[in-house]
C-alpha cells in the first residue's frame, strides 16, 4: 500500500496520475499543484513543481511512501537530491544526470564520447564566434539553446539571415534567460523524427514501444515548433530491429557513460531520434546505426508521447516505478496492451505565440461518453465554477484502437465535441505513418 505524489501540472502528469490511480496498490494520491482535470483522479496540492521546501514539507508531513516526477525544471534544479537527502522515496534522475536534458552540450559530448550517432555540431558561448561559424556552414544549419526552453529552443534556420537573427534573439537578447547563454549549432538532418522512452534503474532498462510526436504547429509540420501537439504509438515502420539498435547504440552507451561518471540515471530516458534516409537501406554491419540519429536526450517523459504510452501500458505503473527506485527492474516484466494509441492536442488560437486565457471549455464529458476515448488536462483551471483555458497546450484527447485508423478517428471524433474560443489542433496527427501502410 503506498501514498504517492505526482508532481506537475501537464497532461503529461494528469495521464501518470491516470494510471497510477488504477493501481490497487495506492491508497491515496496527490498531484502538486495539478490542473482543471487532475482532481477526478487525484487531490490537487497547491504547490508549484518547481518549490522544493515546500513539496519536501508536505511529503514528510504526509508521509508520502513515493514522489513521481515528470516536469524537467524540478529534475533540472535537483529535486530528487533533495529528496533523496531527506529520506524520502522520489522517481526521476539526479540533477547531475538530468544534465543529459539540461544541457545540450553536455548531452552533445556524451554522444561523441561515446560514438552515439548523432548530427556534426560545434558549442559557442560568444555570440560573434557563433555568427562566424555558421557563414562557413551549409544551410538549413540547426540552432540550440543550451538550457531548458519549454521544447521552444531550437531553430532550423534555412537562410543566413535567419541563423543571425537566431543566435541574436539566444544569445543577446536572451529570450530564454540563462539557457541562452551558450548554444549548440548542428547539421540538418532530413528525415523522420520518432520518440524512444526506457524505464530504468540505473543498471536494467527497459524499452517502451516507438512514438511519433508532431511538434510543428500547423498541418504538413510547417510553421514553429511547439512543445508537442500529438503523438501515436507504436510505429510499425520502425520496428524491432531498429529499437534494438536505439537500445544498444544510443540508450545502453548513454546509460553507462552516466554511471561510469558516478552519477547514474534512474527514471526515464526519452531520447529525440531520427531515422535518416540511410535508414531505408542499412548497412549490415554490427557497428552501423542504420541511418538513426540521436537529436536529443530528454530525462523524463515526453508530452505528449506519455498520454498515448499511458493508454497502452498494461502493467501497474506503481510496480514499474518502485523497481526502478528500489534497483529491481530486473525482476519487473513491463506488458503492453495491443492495438495503438493516439493524441491530439487541442490549443489556444494564437500558440505558440501570444494567446488568451479565460476561454469557457465545454464538451469533455460528451467526448469522454465515446468508447475508448481519455482526455486529459494540461492548460486548464477552474474559474468561478466553470473550467476555463489557462495554458497554450489546453487538453490531450487520447483513443485507443485496434489499428491506428481506428484511434485516430475516435480522437478526431471526440475532439470535435469540446469547444472554447480560439480552439486549433492539427488534423493530420498520424497521417504520415498511416500513408506508409
Amino acid at each position: 500500500m503506498a501514498k504517492v505524489l505526482v508532481v506537475g501540472n501537464y497532461a503529461r502528469e494528469h495521464a501518470l496520475a491516470w494510471k497510477l490511480a488504477q493501481s490497487p496498490r495506492v491508497t491515496k494520491l496527490y498531484i502538486a499543484p495539478g490542473n482543471g482535470g487532475t482532481g477526478n483522479v487525484a487531490q490537487d496540492v497547491p504547490i508549484a513543481p518547481t518549490d522544493i521546501p515546500k513539496l519536501i514539507e508536505f511529503a514528510l508531513d504526509e508521509k508520502i511512501d513515493i514522489t513521481v516526477v515528470a516536469s524537467d525544471d524540478p529534475l533540472a534544479m535537483g529535486i530528487v537530491d533533495a529528496f533523496t537527502a531527506r529520506g524520502l522515496k522520489i522517481f526521476g534522475p539526479t540533477k547531475a544526470a538530468a544534465q543529459i536534458e539540461a544541457s545540450k552540450g553536455f548531452a552533445k559530448k556524451i554522444m561523441q564520447e561515446n560514438r552515439i550517432p548523432t548530427a556534426k555540431f560545434e558549442t559557442f558561448d560568444n555570440y560573434e564566434k557563433a555568427l562566424e561559424y555558421v557563414k562557413n556552414q551549409s544551410l538549413p544549419i540547426v540552432i540550440k539553446a543550451d538550457g531548458l526552453a519549454l521544447g521552444k529552443g531550437v531553430t532550423i534556420a534555412a537562410t543566413f539571415e535567419e541563423a543571425e537573427a537566431t543566435l541574436k534573439k539566444i544569445m543577446v537578447e536572451k529570450v530564454f534567460g540563462e539557457s541562452g547563454s551558450r548554444v549548440v549549432i548542428e547539421e540538418f538532418l532530413k528525415g523522420e523524427e520518432f520518440s524512444a522512452h526506457a524505464f530504468t534503474d540505473g543498471k536494467t532498462f527497459v524499452m517502451f514501444p516507438p512514438s511519433q510526436d508532431h511538434k510543428a504547429i500547423y498541418e504538413g509540420d510547417k510553421g514553429p515548433n511547439t512543445g508537442g501537439i500529438g503523438t501515436i504509438a507504436p510505429l510499425t515502420w520502425v520496428g524491432a530491429q531498429n529499437m534494438q539498435i536505439v537500445a544498444e547504440r544510443v540508450v545502453a552507451p548513454a546509460l553507462e557513460a552516466l554511471r561510469k561518471a558516478g552519477t547514474p540515471f534512474q527514471g526515464l530516458l526519452y531520447p529525440g531520434l531520427m531515422m535518416t534516409a540511410e535508414g531505408s537501406n542499412p548497412v549490415k554491419s554490427a557497428d552501423a546505426d542504420h541511418g538513426i540519429k540521436t537529436i536529443e536526450f530528454n530525462s523524463r517523459f515526453g508530452d505528449p508521447e506519455c498520454e498515448s504510452y499511458m493508454r497502452l501500458l498494461k502493467t501497474d505503473l506503481l510496480d514499474v516505478i518502485e523497481a526502478c527506485i528500489e534497483g529491481t527492474l530486473e525482476n519487473v516484466s513491463i506488458a503492453w496492451n495491443s492495438g495503438f494509441a493516439c493524441c491530439v492536442i487541442l490549443c489556444s488560437g494564437g500558440y505558440p505565440g501570444n494567446y488568451e486565457k479565460g476561454k469557457e471549455i465545454t464538451g469533455i464529458e460528451e467526448a469522454e461518453k465515446m468508447s475508448d476515448v481519455v482526455v486529459f488536462h494540461a492548460g486548464t483551471k477552474m474559474e468561478n465554477g466553470k473550467l476555463v483555458t489557462s495554458g497554450g497546450r489546453v487538453l490531450g484527447v487520447t483513443a485507443i484502437g485496434a489499428t491506428l485508423e481506428d484511434a485516430l478517428k475516435k480522437a478526431y471524433e471526440a475532439a470535435a465535441k469540446i469547444h472554447f474560443e480560439g480552439v486549433y489542433y492539427r488534423k493530420d496527427i498520424g497521417v504520415k505513418s498511416l500513408n506508409r501502410v
